[in-house]
């Protein structure tokens, strides 16, 4: 019987220097995903990448999802960036800060001027965030641990903010965010909403009595459509409020579905044109719904201007 000869050993000395090369070239292929420029010592801070310098699957949809956004907050920053001063940004339900952080490394610091203002709740996030940003020398960013609603009034930030972001504020914290933006004759505001139960929970304790019998009442029979008609229905009227209000709106999606179901994203830019129209439709799908007391006060500007013009 022939003896069948052992294969070569995978590794030695030549072995040894084609995996190590094939790791580097591993590397420079993840390396080149990143932004010309960027740190990469905030990349590792934020864990987007690897003590060693790489990108995982998780921290690789990470990062698509932040410069997906980016593509969209930048013109509106170069739009403002002409004064010294600004622009002023506040990010509401930031979290770890990440959309802060990539947006100063990428815009902000060579710009030399403007602030970043991250607003959260979770205390020692923010703390997490104050220092990350000493280490760094990221100068212009503040941190403040508080809710979005309690930051309208903060003597911390600015009489007036440029741009306003959101991303994936949970339910009310959107609205709240919005009502911020507008106190702070925000120029740009960029939300991507997620969970929104107040609309799903009107739907279920009042079952919009005016509709309860015809068939536009299947629309939330199952508490899965309730909730996704009160996700859908409470960003429509989020999209009129803001038109309502003086502002240019364009809803698209911020990635692929296979990233995240909380998709939808929301760009309102100011131009001081109050569509009337925009008013009346909100206030009509309010009273359709059986909605005008339980959630009129929320776009209660809108709702105002649409009794006064009709008084007049």
């Amino acid at each position: 019987m022939t003896q069948k000869k052992p294969s070569p050993a995978p590794h030695g000395p030549g072995g040894a220097a084609r995996k190590k090369e094939s790791q580097a070239n591993a590397q420079a292929a993840e390396l080149s995903e990143l932004r010309p420029g960027q740190s990469i010592d905030l990349l590792k801070e934020l864990h987007i990448l690897t003590r060693e310098g790489r990108l995982n699957q998780d921290s690789r949809r990470k990062l698509k999802q932040v410069y997906h956004l980016f593509n969209f907050i930048e013109p509106l920053l170069a739009e403002l960036s002409a004064g010294d001063g600004g622009p002023t940004l506040a990010d509401h339900g930031a979290g770890k800060s990440y959309l802060g952080f990539i947006l100063y490394d990428l815009y902000f610091k060579a710009l030399g001027h403007g602030h970043i203002y991250g607003v959260e709740t979770r205390a020692e996030l923010v703390e997490k965030s104050r220092l990350l940003a000493q280490r760094l020398g990221f100068g212009r960013m503040s941190f403040l641990n508080l809710s979005v609603a309690e930051s309208s009034e903060a003597g911390e930030l600015p009489a007036q903010i440029d741009v306003v972001t959101a991303l994936h504020a949970c339910d009310t914290a959107t609205d709240d965010a919005i009502a911020f933006g507008l106190q702070k004759k925000a120029r740009a505001m960029v939300l991507v909403p997620c969970c929104q139960a107040e609309m799903a929970a009107c739907l279920r304790q009042g079952k919009a009595l005016q509709l309860a019998r015809t068939p536009l009442a299947e629309l939330w029979r199952h508490p899965l459509h309730t909730r996704e008609l009160g996700s859908q229905v409470t960003n429509v009227l989020r999209c009129l409020y803001l038109e309502a209000s003086g502002y240019q709106v364009t809803v698209t999606e911020l990635v692929g579905w296979e990233h995240s179901m909380k998709n939808e994203l929301i760009i309102a830019r100011y131009t001081g044109q109050k569509k009337r129209s925009a008013a009346e439709r909100l206030r009509a799908i309010l009273v359709e719904f059986g909605l005008e007391s339980a959630l009129g006060p929320r776009f209660g500007l809108a709702t105002a201007d649409v009794a006064e013009g009709a008084a007049g």
